[in-house]
């Protein structure tokens, strides 16, 4: 009698485990996106191809515009980014001769921070050009 007792409620807690375990929602994560606010930023030259940008920090020291910008490659390939700031005044003109294209290997699912100071204390936003290719 106790055996059986025993297996029953061993066999009723086995069944209120698997059912536990059957009917729990699975969520995935949900994919990062660029932010409208950061987008704003951006001129991207072609496609993503997988790239996300989910932070631009901008900040001003001894008067001279800072700005460190996330990119984050979703994909699993290997992507080559090719970047450069142009430096804008109040009135939205080009300040300073514009800096060169960069170029920055990024691996899979991997995020960098790329970095740019401003070249001259007028300079009050900027954009970040990018063009982004497949390896």
């Amino acid at each position: 009698m106790k055996l059986r007792n025993l297996t029953l409620a061993v066999a009723t807690s086995a069944a209120c485990v698997l059912a536990s375990a059957q009917t729990s929602p699975v969520v995935a994560p949900a994919a990062p996106t660029t932010p409208v606010s950061v987008a704003g930023k951006l001129v991207v030259r072609g496609d993503m191809n997988g790239l996300v940008v989910p932070e631009i920090r901008a900040t001003r020291k001894n008067d001279i515009l800072s700005v460190q910008t996330d990119v984050l490659n979703t994909g699993r390939k290997d992507v080559y980014v090719f970047y450069r700031y142009r430096w804008l005044d109040a009135t939205g003109n080009q300040v300073g001769d514009g800096e060169s294209w960069k170029q920055l290997l990024l691996l899979g699912l991997a995020q960098q921070t790329v970095k740019s100071v401003a070249p001259v204390s007028t300079a009050s936003d900027f954009r970040l050009e990018m063009n982004i290719e497949s390896k």
